[in-house]
Order: structure tokens, then sequence, then C-alpha cells
């Protein structure tokens, strides 16, 4: 098997194991543990929690002194085994804990799966920019299959969802350790303080483009985990209404139209990011989340449906212009030093404090507009489509970069 084939079935199994619970967790605790919105966001907030410092640690561990692969697959094993306790429980602080250490064992492996997968590319002589987005497309591929696994069985309200998740996690977590050595970069003999913690990444802040653009990848994470806890809820509510409707019968599969269209968006960053540059494609990103919101505010499974599906096809331009654009963007800004770190941070910023501020307060803000136990879809909605919107009137005023259209044709080597 070659090299890229190689990669390619590692990014397929690291998003299947997100994908088998991320999208239908949420309907699995109001519907089957009867948790409150709050509870169901306080457990999503826990991958922003794990990702404040998790990624950037593991990220320095990669960096200093163990082989990037090797932390990979050793993460993937300790999360399976916490999902197979995870599904045994069904009190809520139980299960808010067993989650939240998953999510300090899973969510470092997103950037040190990309981490691997640079420097592999990079050994080889391959583009990064160029080579490395149809790699990570089947990672989209693997989460698709695995919401249609656990949508066709019928388990998008059962624990045998962590079981299929724990399962491809322990795969992983074996094969990761198969890859070729991803030996870290020699440093000096004697080093600063800041370099021996592994705080090298946080030079980054020195530089006032990079401060605004972490500042907005904080903001714009908030809104990654939204349609994630709440996403099913929300077409389960209709259950009533449009009993047979193909969005209640089957959530997840309508909901991964979403990650379909993201296989298609991210190929399509190399031409947008050397042509427009990540001002302009994170602010697509932006208004492409208004849309997304949007659109679910005015939707339904019923006669509203292809609104629906309309806001699933926008999200492939909402995630892929902003998460992968974002991720490429660093990894051409940070030095060789300091790539892992900063692919952490990059996480931190986004999927730690973004994601535990988005998980939070869409938790609070369900609640709010829940009123004897029925919830005010429209508003919640419209509520974070206004937020996306103040974020992308503001973020071209403050965040000036001037793209070079070749800067991105070659990353720092």
């Amino acid at each position: 098997m070659n090299i890229k084939a190689r990669l390619i079935l590692m990014n397929f199994l690291e998003f299947f194991v997100w994908g088998s619970w991320l999208i239908s967790l949420g309907g699995y605790m109001i519907v089957t543990l009867k948790f409150t919105g709050g509870e169901v966001g306080a457990v999503y907030a826990t991958m922003g929690i794990a990702s404040l410092f998790m990624p950037a640690l593991m990220g320095i561990v990669a960096d200093r002194w163990i082989n990037a692969e090797k932390v990979l697959g050793s993460l993937h094993i300790i999360g399976a085994l916490l999902l197979i306790w995870a599904s045994t429980v069904s009190d809520y602080r139980t299960f808010y804990l067993i989650m939240l250490l998953n999510s300090m064992a899973f969510m470092p492996t997103i950037a040190l799966n990309n981490t691997v997968s640079y420097i592999v590319l990079e050994k080889k002589g391959y583009d990064i920019v160029k080579d490395f987005p149809p790699i990570r497309v089947w990672g989209t591929v693997g989460f698709i299959v695995a919401m249609w696994m656990v949508d066709i069985f019928g388990w998008t309200k059962s624990p045998l969802q962590l079981y299929v998740s724990a399962g491809s996690g322990l795969l992983l977590g074996l094969y990761a350790f198969t890859m070729p050595a991803c030996t870290r970069v020699a440093v000096e003999a004697k080093r600063s303080l800041v370099s021996a913690l592994g705080l090298d990444a946080f030079v980054l802040f020195r530089r006032k483009k990079m401060i605004i653009f972490f500042l907005f990848a904080m903001l714009l994470g908030a809104a990654l985990q939204i349609t994630n806890a709440f996403g099913s809820p929300f077409l389960d509510d209709f259950k009533d209404k449009f009993p047979d409707s193909f969005g209640v019968q089957h959530p997840n599969l309508l909901i991964s139209i979403s990650q379909i269209s993201e296989t298609l968006f991210i190929l399509t960053i190399p031409f947008f990011l050397k042509r427009f540059g990540i001002k302009n494609v994170m602010l697509l990103s932006i208004f492409a989340w208004v849309f997304r919101f949007g659109l679910f505010a005015i939707g339904d499974p019923g006669p509203g449906l292809y609104l629906l599906v309309l806001s699933m096809i926008i999200y492939g331009m909402a995630f892929d212009f902003f998460n992968i654009s974002g991720s490429l963007f660093v990894e051409k800004e940070a030095d060789i030093k300091i790539r892992a770190s900063a692919q952490g941070l990059f996480m931190l910023m986004t999927n730690g404090i973004g994601a535990y501020l988005g998980g939070t307060i869409s938790g609070w803000v369900v609640d709010y507009f829940t009123v004897d136990g029925v919830k005010n879809w429209q508003h919640i909605w419209l509520s974070f489509a206004g937020y996306a919107l103040i974020l992308g009137i503001v973020f071209p005023i403050v965040f000036r970069y001037k793209h070079d259209r070749h800067t991105l044709e070659n990353v720092k080597q």
C-alpha cells in the first residue's frame, strides 16, 4: 500500500471514530437518558474543555519526546476504552466525567492526525497544500459512513453507537503504530524555559494578524458544535407533526448531507486559498454559518425539507473554509520546530475555548427558549444566525491581511 493510501485509511478511521456518535449523541442524551438542554450542551462542551490544553500538550510531547504517530495511537486506544465505559452508564454526572476524559484523549488526535499527515507527505516530497486536501476528504467520508451505519441500524438513540466508535478507535490505535516514524525535530541543547515547556507556538501572538486570526478562530469555533449538539434533537421534535418524514425517521442520513457537501468543498480549498487568500475564505465561512443557522430557523422536515437540505449543503463551505483552511494557514505561518505545537494552539482556540463557549452558551440558549418542555427552535436558530452575522460584519474590518496568491504554494519547509 503506497503512502497516500495509508494516509487515506488513517484519515478515514480518524473521523469514523468521531462520526459514530458526534451527531447522534445529543438525541441519545435527550430522548434516552432524559438530559436537559443545558446538560447536553455541557457534555459537548467537554470537547472544548479538553481542547484548552490537551492538543497543545500532546503537540509538545510529539514535538519533543514521543513520535507523533505513537502518541496518536495511544490516545485512540485510551479513548476507545472510555467509550465502552460510557455506554454502560445513564446518570448525568458519571456520563459527563467519562465524556470529559474521552475528550481529553480524542481531541488532540485531530491535530496529531494532521501533523502525522503533514510530516509523512513532506518526507516523501509532496506538496502539502495540494496533496493533503484530497487525503483529508476521506476523513469526511469516514464520518459519513459512520453516521449512516448508526442511522441505518437504528442506533441513533442507543449506546451501541459508542461501541461502534470504540471498535474503530481500537483499530486506528493499533494502525497508527504502523505508520512511518514521525521523528521530532532536533532542538538546541540549551533552551529557554519557554522552549523547554513547549510554549514556542505562543510566539505567533507577537504578530497582530495572528492575534486577530486566532480570536476569530475561537469565535467561529463556538459555532461548530451547535448543530452537532442540537441538530438531531431539533429534528426529533418534529416527530408528532411529521412522524413519517425522512428527517424524523433518518436524522443522521439527512444531517450527513452536510458531510457530503464537506467532501466537495474541501477539494476547492487549494483554489480558493491561492486565488482569494485566507481573509476572504474565512469571510465566506462566516456568512455560510449565517445561512446555515437561518435556514434551520425557517425549515422543517415536511414542506420545508428543501431549506434544511440547502442548510446541509452550505455547511460544507462553513466548516471547510474555516477549519481546514485555518489549519493550512497556521502550518504556513509556523516555524518547522513548532508545527505540532502550533496545530495544537489552533485546536485550543477553535475546539477548545471556542467549542466550550459554543457548547455551554448554546445549551443556555436552548433552555432559555424552552417553555414547559417545548423548544422554540426558530428563536434558537435565529439567535445563532445573528451571532454569526455580527462576526461577518466585524471580521473584514479588523483582520488586515494582504493576500499574495503565491504564498500558499509552498508551505514553509
